[in-house]
């Protein structure tokens, strides 16, 4: 004779059970909790936090100095620019006009500010009767470095001319004394023209220097979401999770394999799974949306590699930590790297705690490896040398603390097992 069936419980009944709360309520708030602060505090105020912003300070002035002075005005304006840091916010760095394209070129300064060859010349001819042309100075910015990063820039390299024009103004209105009229004086208070433009141009279809972190966050996402994907398939597959889609629900027969083994498994499905969506990610971004992209073959096999880093990391985290692996790797590769990529908001301009993470979370080193090919004619002082070499130290480190791991439980005989009902 059957058992009679135990009667089913409600939802009503079980939200009177206080445990049932406390668990999910805890974790829930704290997620919200650090996601609103590592996401917002690394943003909220990038002026506060500027420090050290690189840019070049060049003086092509070959003007004689004039009378009375020892310097031409282009070594007086770069001079009085560099020893004001603007409270720190500048890392003035003295070049030459090609020094400072090469630097451009390569990503590693975010503008420049140049100071022209006839500039003592313009601006001692205002007092006279010769001039023929309002003196310039010129403020190149850098669009592969970001837009807010191109931006801080401009607002710095801007700020400075202007001052060394008002500081210039003021030394023709005391030579011209009396007999300089209002409009002459008036001329004269800010007699420095500040030109904008383009020191390394980059492609109409680039986001404005944003492509690159795009680019970047889709590799990331590719070699996270899949290796969970392959991580809980492989697990279903086996025998050692439950398969449920709506009311369906099936559970296969266990298969006797160790932790070492399904790693193995998982890592070697990742290699090639990921080879698929590094390529769709490339043939979607480039050809379909019109991306602006060059070293097609590089960005593919660096995309390749990036993704597959990222899921091997994956794999191994999910393999030491077990049911809260995705959550572990969702900080590892995510929550802190976004903050502490620098593809958006410069590292000069986070916070101290973020620059830290810079130093290892994966999304910086992948995303300078993804600006130097998009921006910077794949250099390797771009960023693109220090991207490969991270990406094999991160390869590297997944393999040896994942089955360091999982032959450290397999000698210790903690076997994985099969799900029961309660």
């Amino acid at each position: 004779m059957a058992e009679p069936a135990a009667p089913q419980v409600t939802a009503a009944t079980l939200l009177r059970h206080p445990r049932l709360w406390l668990v999910p309520a805890i974790l829930t708030g704290l997620l919200s909790l650090l996601l609103s602060l590592l996401y917002m505090g690394g943003i909220v105020n990038p002026n506060q936090d500027l420090h050290d912003l690189p840019i070049a300070l060049v003086n092509e002035d070959i003007g004689k100095p004039p009378a009375g002075q020892s310097e031409n005005l282009g070594a007086q304006v770069t001079a009085s620019i560099a020893a004001d840091t603007g409270g720190g916010k500048a890392d003035w760095r003295t070049l030459s006009l090609a020094r400072a394209q090469e630097q451009l070129d390569s990503g590693r300064i975010y503008g420049a500010l140049v100071v022209p060859a006839g500039f003592t010349d313009d601006v001692t001819a205002l007092t006279t009767s010769g001039a023929t042309r309002k003196p310039t100075i010129t403020v190149l910015t850098n669009p592969g470095k970001g837009s807010l990063g191109s931006s801080l820039a401009t607002q710095i390299t801007t700020k400075a001319a202007h001052a060394a024009s008002q500081t210039v103004g003021r030394q023709l209105t005391a030579a011209a004394g009396a007999q300089a009229s209002p409009t002459v004086e008036l001329l004269l208070a800010d007699p420095v023209n500040v030109i904008t433009q383009v020191g390394h141009p980059i492609g109409t279809r680039s986001g404005l220097g944003l492509t690159a972190f795009y680019y970047t966050l889709l590799l990331v996402l590719a070699g996270f979401m899949g290796g969970n994907v392959i991580s809980n398939g492989v697990d279903t597959a086996l025998g050692y999770a439950d398969n449920e889609i709506g009311p369906w629900h099936t559970r296969r027969p266990t298969v006797p394999v160790d932790r070492t083994q399904t790693l193995l498994l998982k890592m070697v499905m990742t290699a090639g799974i990921t080879l698929l969506s590094a390529s769709l990610v490339l043939l979607s971004c480039v050809t379909l949306l019109g991306m602006d992209a060059s070293h097609l073959p590089l960005l593919w096999i660096y995309s390749y590699c990036a993704a597959l880093a990222v899921g091997l990391g994956v794999q191994a985290i999910n393999a030491a930590f077990g049911g809260i692996g995705q959550l572990v790797s969702m900080f590892v590769f995510i929550v802190l790297g976004l903050p502490s990529s620098g593809a958006t908001v410069p590292l000069q301009a986070v916070p101290a705690f973020y620059r830290f993470l810079s130093h290892f979370e994966p999304m910086r080193q992948l995303s300078d490896g993804v600006r130097a090919i998009l921006y910077f004619d794949a250099r390797g002082d771009a960023g693109l040398t220090r991207s490969w070499v991270m990406i094999a130290i991160g390869t590297a480190l997944a393999l040896l603390f994942g089955f360091a791991m999982t032959a450290y439980y397999d000698r210790k005989g903690h076997k994985r097992l099969t799900p029961q009902p309660a």
